[in-house]
């Protein structure tokens, strides 16, 4: 007699070979593979009727409540499926990136679960320097659109403000590209001459003007089959913008005093810190340019956009400045402080005003007075700007040592709602916490 009996949803969900959780409409987890539950150390029973911020974040409340994007609210909402860029805990306690694919599992036409897979986002080999620094909502969104072009041949567009990290950003294309065993080429127009560009992008022949002595590649070729990242697009002189366009159409470029056409394969990376569509309205930029540049526009967000990065890149900067790995983790009264700027030069100022401060610290602790702004500070941090009066709003002057422990019992021993009250970012508290422990470790032996 035939056996008709069904496989459970746990057997069709371990064939997935990614980790991969159904979860419900109230963050339940009801089922994870076994992929899931081995890249993540846990048995069954630690996952499945736990929510999945409390396993995936270490949080009491939804990611959303948190600054990152929740693929449930967005599926309840939309009925369609999503990617998202997270930060989740791994078994070790350490953050990793992973890209969330969720679709949505439908019954009577209303969604009733969210299927989830995650893949982790893991560098490929080589120095990761170059990665962006951050989990705010703002960059999260901005790495899940990253993640998804990287793969592709699609040219990118990079709009944003002066010292955003531009170049960073088309680091990180090419690093999570197919090409990224080959060149990473950039040239700046904004730092060139007319003259200067046409040579530098296409090449020339010996002799095709004064001071050519010898035949010049130019940096198409250079970046064959890696990628070109052609800073302040918005620069280029509109006779070159011509060149260009024709150099993205077919695949080809002549070098300045030559006759042969030679075919070139880059992926194609620009950017501008201009306002490229009025420029197109003003004429001084091509449209059918601007059009071809454009098929994958991303903005990278000013810093004050994300003020929630600012303390985990000021540690960034400081762990590559002489002795500044000493000053980690920051004060408390050094992350209000650094957080009351706005930043109008973004990653760029942040930076100097980090090494700046270290050097005038000389051999003392990193404090508030080290720190110089070419501006006003403006608006206090973004944390506690919600509509409900929280701890950090209260409180005036430093953050010291009682009031971490003051919003810790307020909210319970809750780390996600004590961060929220203090006004500052749940990895922040955790570090401070951490410098609580070692002070209390201290003060303890030096009693006895």
């Amino acid at each position: 007699m035939a056996d008709h009996s069904k496989p459970s949803c746990e057997q069709i969900i371990d064939i997935i070979p990614d980790p991969f959780v159904v979860i419900d409409r109230n963050y339940r987890i009801v089922a994870a593979n076994r992929n899931y539950r081995e890249r993540y150390g846990m048995h069954p029973e630690d996952v499945v009727g736990r929510r999945c911020h409390e396993v995936s974040h270490h949080s009491d409340v939804p990611c959303s409540q948190n600054g990152e994007h929740c693929p449930l609210d967005e599926i309840l909402i939309s009925k369609q499926a999503t990617q998202v860029m997270h930060v989740h805990f791994h078994s070790d306690g350490q953050e990793e990136y992973v890209q969330l694919h969720a679709s949505p599992l439908l019954e009577n036409g209303e969604v009733r679960y969210i299927g989830e897979t995650i893949f982790p986002v893991t560098p490929p080999e080589g120095d990761g320097d170059d990665l962006l620094i951050g989990r705010s909502m703002r960059l999260l969104r901005m790495l899940s659109l990253l993640q998804r072009v990287a793969p592709t041949q699609t040219t990118v567009l990079l709009l944003g403000e002066s010292g955003v990290g531009k170049e960073q950003v088309a680091k990180y294309l090419h690093r999570y590209s197919q090409c990224n065993k080959r060149p990473f080429v950039v040239i700046d127009c904004g730092a060139l001459g007319e003259s200067l560009i046409e040579s530098e992008l296409f090449g020339h022949e010996k002799g095709s003007f004064t001071g050519a002595i010898q035949r010049k590649k130019g940096l198409f070729e250079a970046a064959q089959g890696g990628t070109l990242f052609i800073d302040e697009i918005g620069e280029l002189p509109m006779s070159l913008q011509t060149k260009l366009l024709r150099a993205l159409e077919t695949g080809t470029i002549r070098r300045i005093g030559g006759t042969d056409y030679i075919n070139v394969s880059a992926r194609i990376i620009a950017a501008t810190n201009r306002d490229i569509k009025e420029m197109v309205a003003q004429g001084t930029f091509r449209q059918d340019l601007y059009y071809r540049l454009s098929a994958f526009p991303v903005e990278v967000p000013a810093l004050r956009e994300r003020k929630d990065d600012v303390p985990m890149l000021a540690e960034y900067f400081l762990a590559r400045i002489d002795n500044g790995k000493r000053h980690i983790p920051l004060a408390p009264e050094v992350i209000e402080t650094l957080l009351s700027y706005d930043y109008p030069g973004n990653v760029r100022e942040l930076r100097n005003i980090v090494e700046r401060a270290t050097i005038l610290a000389g051999g003392d602790a990193l404090a508030p007075r080290h720190f110089s702004f070419e501006h006003k500070k403006a608006a206090p941090s973004q944390a506690g700007q919600s509509g409900t009066s929280t701890f950090a709003e209260r409180r005036s002057g430093r953050l010291d040592n009682d009031q971490i422990v003051r919003a810790l019992e307020q909210a319970q021993g809750h780390r996600a709602h004590a961060a929220k009250l203090l006004g500052i970012s749940e990895r922040t508290l955790y570090r401070l916490i951490a410098r609580l422990q070692v002070q209390s470790v201290t003060a303890g032996s030096d009693k006895t």
